[in-house]
């Protein structure tokens, strides 16, 4: 048996960030954290890197005509990631994730649904490309 491998999902927005995290071995999403897209978001991010040990992040993306500002901030911020952790980055289609996160939330009777979005869908995206994976 191989080492297990950590995986983190990130779904990319303006203002928040949502987190996911994943293994090679149980291959079940979990959410994480939402984290400000602010000065202080690689500070955030590289803590969490090294705490949980991660080995590679899914960032989603929208590969659909008219999504290209959306796809190009999706890229921009994983090749900053990349250069500045020296980390895996792998890109996977993200279309209605936050939409079908929403729903999620609300099947869950969760109340202030826009408080957990993001990980929500950062835990959509990352679970599709573990199955897919």
């Amino acid at each position: 048996m191989g080492k297990i491998e950590k995986y983190l999902g990130l779904d990319y927005g303006k203002s928040k960030i949502g987190l996911a995290i994943a293994d090679s071995e149980i291959r079940i999403a979990f959410t994480y954290s939402t984290i400000d897209n602010n000065k202080h978001f690689f500070d955030v991010l590289g803590k969490i890197l090294e705490i949980e040990e991660i080995n590679k992040i899914i960032i989603g993306k929208l590969d659909m005509p008219g999504a290209g500002k959306k796809t190009f901030e999706a890229e921009n911020i994983g090749e900053k990631i990349k250069k500045e952790f020296s980390i895996e980055i792998e890109y996977h289609e993200e279309m209605f994730s936050t939409k079908m996160a929403e729903g999620n939330l609300k099947e869950k009777g969760v109340k202030k649904i826009k408080k957990l979005d993001n990980q929500e869908a950062a835990k959509i995206i990352l679970q599709s490309w573990l199955d897919k994976n």
